[in-house]
């Protein structure tokens, strides 16, 4: 999955000419072979050479606090995302919803690789949720589908309906 991750990320980038990629490892770690250097391993490693390649460095955070807030966030992506059990979603959804309570995005006001890389990582977690547990995550469904509606982010992602139209009905006694 990281790799068309990494694929999709390239386009939203606009960089030109795709990289090859491969993996290692039984977990399937992505591995850049940079021409002459050595190669770049791992998920958020690769993501922000390709950032700094596409001159986009704004997506890694605008001050030392965003850039933190966006380094905390990729961590966060393939230590607890990645591999998660399955007994963990819940918890992984709540602790989301609640710090997206006052946030349009992970890193406050501005849209940053973390987003994208969050999008991608959470894309089929939320893709099996029923109506009733998205609007018991309403943060995160808000941010979700915000960042899917981003222009040029969903690539090789289906949409997710996210909210269902709500019927009021109109009994009068």
């Amino acid at each position: 999955m990281a790799l068309r991750e990494l694929a999709s990320l390239e386009k939203y980038l606009g960089l030109k000419k795709p990289n090859k990629y491969s993996t290692q490892g039984d977990k399937k770690v992505p591995v850049l072979q940079n021409n002459n250097a050595p190669p770049l391993v791992g998920l958020v490693t690769i993501a922000c050479h390709l950032v700094k390649e596409a001159k986009r460095s704004e997506l890694l955070g605008c001050g030392a606090e965003a850039r933190a807030v966006v380094q905390q966030w990729l961590e966060y992506r393939v230590t607890k995302l990645d591999g998660h059990a399955k007994e963990d979603i819940k918890t992984i959804l709540k602790d989301l919803n609640l710090y997206l309570q006052d946030k349009v995005y992970l890193a406050g006001n501005q849209f940053t690789l973390a987003d994208v890389l969050m999008y991608y990582g959470i894309h089929s977690i939320i893709l099996d949720l029923a109506v009733q547990e998205k609007e018991q995550y309403m943060n995160v469904t808000r941010w979700f589908d915000h960042i899917q509606h981003h222009p040029g982010v969903r690539h090789h992602l289906p949409p997710v309906a996210v909210l269902r139209n709500r019927l009021y009905t109109s009994r009068h006694h």
